[in-house]
């Protein structure tokens, strides 16, 4: 949770919901053109996608859980003085059987019409987001957001998108789809490692490839999403989340490694010791993390940067 500077002049101040596969997230904002100042920002893991991926089916106690998060959300946006909010879904609600009893339940409970949007729109607000912090405002750059059911990948310059897509390729997807012990085994870390890397090899890389040819200079990776955050605040050693500090952190694939052979060698409890990692996060950051790994070396990238702007940033500035 984090709290920002008073609003001040004519910019309007906004607010958005982001229904994810594992968390519920608010931001509230000064919105001014492209600038995005936020003046409060929440995380809630109401884990929406858990027991999914078997059935597509989301669980109502889900759904409770996570209308309960958009009241207190929409109190609190409310308070800040948002003269809307926006709520839109992602993942997990684009792909269930039975998305209606979600919508239904927003709409008649909380009083909030849900959007959900597609792959490709999640993409393009990612990359406008990140594209928003003067850090990234130039150069030519392959956004990776990973998030609870998906991953999305934005190769662009400046304005001008090259290649968006998004894939099926989630942390809580991957830990529902390749489950493992507790401690993980060495022969589970394998298996969950072959089945990303698979998936890279057979349907990213092939589709990147002629976009990274548009170009002959070649871009440098920046990776969004909570995951990512994470990985930034444990290599700095953040009680608490810092964007000023966690903002353009370098990642190098060594940190990653190292950081991945750490978090799959301990048991949950010692996890949620660790510094930087917030303990309701010490079980899906096993396979967060092995995917920003995996993608660093089958795409061949020696390091990547942080941002802790993303989605919601793109988002609130439509």
């Amino acid at each position: 949770m984090t709290n920002g500077s008073e609003p001040t002049g004519t910019s309007e101040i906004r607010a958005l919901i982001d229904i994810g596969t594992n968390s519920v997230k608010l931001l509230v904002a000064l919105v001014q053109g492209g600038q995005v100042d936020p003046i409060y920002e929440e995380s809630e893991q109401t884990r929406l996608g858990r027991g999914f991926y078997e059935t597509h089916v989301l669980q109502a106690d889900a759904i409770q859980d996570t209308i309960l998060a958009l009241l207190r959300f929409r109190e609190i946006a409310a308070s800040l003085g948002a003269r809307s909010v926006r709520t839109f879904a992602t993942s997990a609600a684009r792909d269930a059987v039975n998305q209606i009893d979600l919508l239904k339940a927003a709409q008649e409970k909380a009083g909030l019409r849900i959007e959900v949007i597609s792959g490709e729109q999640e993409a393009d607000w990612v990359y406008r987001g990140v594209r928003s912090d003067p850090l990234f405002l130039g150069g030519r750059l392959l956004i990776l957001d990973v998030g609870g059911g998906s991953t999305e990948f934005i190769l662009g310059e400046s304005e001008h998108q090259q290649f968006c897509r998004s894939f099926p390729l989630g942390s809580v997807r991957l830990m529902e789809q390749v489950p493992h012990s507790d401690p993980p085994l060495s022969s589970e870390l394998s298996r969950c490692r072959d089945h990303i890397c698979n998936l890279l090899h057979s349907q990213v890389r092939p589709t990147l490839e002629a976009a990274f040819a548009q170009s002959t200079t070649p871009p440098s990776l920046v990776g969004t999403g909570g995951a990512s955050s994470i990985m930034g605040r444990m290599l700095l050693r953040l009680e608490s989340f810092e964007r000023e500090r966690m903002e353009g952190t370098v990642v190098s694939r060594s940190d990653a490694s190292e950081l991945v052979a750490r978090l799959w060698s301990l048991p949950l409890h010692e996890r949620r010791k660790l510094v930087g990692l917030p303990k309701k996060r010490a079980d899906v950051i096993l396979t967060g993390s092995l995917i920003y790994e995996c993608v660093m070396e089958v795409l061949g990238f020696d390091s990547m940067r942080i941002s802790t702007r993303g989605l919601r940033f793109g988002g609130i500035q439509q």
